[in-house]
């Protein structure tokens, strides 16, 4: 086995998404001078909204219309925007030995005929059985691979299949406000109704009240799709969240889906609280996750979806109908996510997550920023400050060169704020955020 130091001198060789690093290599749009939001892909949706570019080098780019904010993140090949200088995103990852475990396994999977086949359709063995240990270990329940899981092209995809399987047009899914407009996009996709359950700022950061979301549940309710920390917000979700939800979730009938996919991104150094873990959720609860956010294998979109056995054969079929099967080589990959490395690197991720927050939350001292308890971005009240989202979004950068995207689409809430995501710039390009926000918006 390669050691430590053979690892990292490979994924600093290769780049995180198994392409060679070159100057100008820009996995996602949005770069200027200093981009404090280079949202990873799955941070793209915009409750809708599509944004553009131009070309670079002469190769066009691939979007939908451009908004009446600013070219922002869209799918270009790697390439930049015209007009836009274009930079190398220097990743947080200090020595992520697991990913560079990820791409060695990749390519040895090329050469498999096994990860060359539709077969199994539920996924490979080995990426379920590593699926239930990992799950299992959240929650101190087993899983059997057999019966328990299958795998799904990326936790988005595994999303959707689940409403698919648990929700009648018509009916409601509880979440919670603000939240990702790509969760939001898919409960409507599949016809049924987001009933949002306020989370709100304070002084110590975002919360949700647990009597309020236990109110919520009522005999329309289908589902409750919870995650934590909630993206953007940061907010966390504890054991006294699912002590509340419990009695009307079993009334009800209703389904507990657990997006799991930035569950150990929490800045209280405290391992995951899962719903499944809860007596009383149990039986109730279907965990979606993903080895795209804590594990940064975006490219590889490869998911996982594990639950109570009634409901996994529906599940199995809604990925037969929807997706066929998933990528072979990715799944081979992802199968090794219960190696220590892995843990590790998620745990070190976190930590400079948490000090590039920290940074911003002193650098805008004296803005209306609502402080985030793990995830990777935070977020700011321009409806305070007189200001839309996306006339700040606008100032920032056109005057000063910053990305941030307006939360338009993202619960009823969204239009009050603008997202700062803190993921992929390093510490020392933050240093001038304060003088950069003060000459945008005076």
């Amino acid at each position: 086995m390669a050691s430590a130091d053979s690892d990292r001198q490979a994924l600093q060789q290769d780049g995180p998404a198994g392409q060679r690093a070159r100057p100008g290599a820009c996995e996602v749009v949005g770069a200027a001078e200093t981009c404090v939001d280079l949202a990873p892909a799955d941070g793209l949706e915009r409750g809708g909204q599509a944004a553009s570019h131009a070309q670079l080098d002469g190769q066009p780019g691939r979007c939908g219309e451009e908004t009446a904010n600013y070219p922002l993140g869209c799918d270009f090949d790697h390439n930049g925007c015209a007009g836009i200088p274009v930079h190398l995103r220097l990743l947080y990852r200090e020595g992520a030995v697991f990913l560079a475990r990820a791409l060695a396994a990749t390519r040895a999977a090329i050469d498999r005929d096994d990860a060359n086949s539709y077969l199994p359709f539920q996924g490979h063995r080995a990426l379920r059985e590593a699926a239930c240990g990992h799950v299992a270990a959240a929650t101190g329940r087993s899983y059997d691979p057999g019966t328990q899981c299958v795998s799904v092209a990326g936790g988005l995809n595994g999303i959707l299949n689940v409403l698919l399987a648990t929700v009648e047009p018509g009916q409601e899914v509880v979440i919670c406000d603000p939240v990702y407009a790509g969760l939001v996009n898919r409960i409507r996709l599949v016809g049924g109704v987001p009933r949002f359950v306020s989370c709100t700022p304070g002084p110590g950061g975002w919360a949700t009240d647990p009597g309020e979301l236990a109110a919520a549940i009522g005999p329309r309710t289908a589902a409750v799709l919870l995650m934590s920390p909630v993206m953007p917000t940061g907010a966390v979700l504890d054991r006294e969240h699912f002590d509340a939800i419990a009695d009307p979730v079993s009334r009800h009938r209703a389904w507990v889906i657990w997006d799991a996919a930035m569950e150990r991104i929490r800045f209280d150094g405290q391992p995951p609280v899962h719903p499944s873990a809860h007596p009383g959720l149990t039986d109730r609860t279907i965990t979606v996750g993903s080895a795209s956010k804590e594990l940064w294998m975006i490219g590889w979109r490869v998911g996982w979806v594990a639950g109570p056995e009634q409901i996994m054969a529906d599940m199995g079929l809604v990925g037969l109908t929807n997706v066929a099967c998933q990528v072979g080589i990715a799944q081979q990959a992802a199968a090794a996510l219960n190696h220590p490395d892995a843990g590790a690197d998620v745990a070190a991720a976190t930590r400079v997550w948490q000090q590039r927050c920290e940074l911003v939350l002193d650098q805008l001292a004296g803005y209306p920023c609502a402080r985030p308890h793990g995830g990777w971005s935070l977020l700011i009240d321009t409806h305070s400050m007189g200001l839309t989202p996306g006339e700040v979004s606008r100032r920032l950068f056109t005057r000063a060169q910053v990305a941030a995207t307006p939360m338009d689409g993202w619960g009823p809430s969204g239009s009050r704020y603008l997202r700062l995501v803190f993921a992929n710039e390093p510490a020392e390009r933050l240093t001038d955020l304060r003088a950069r926000f003060d000459t945008a918006l005076s």
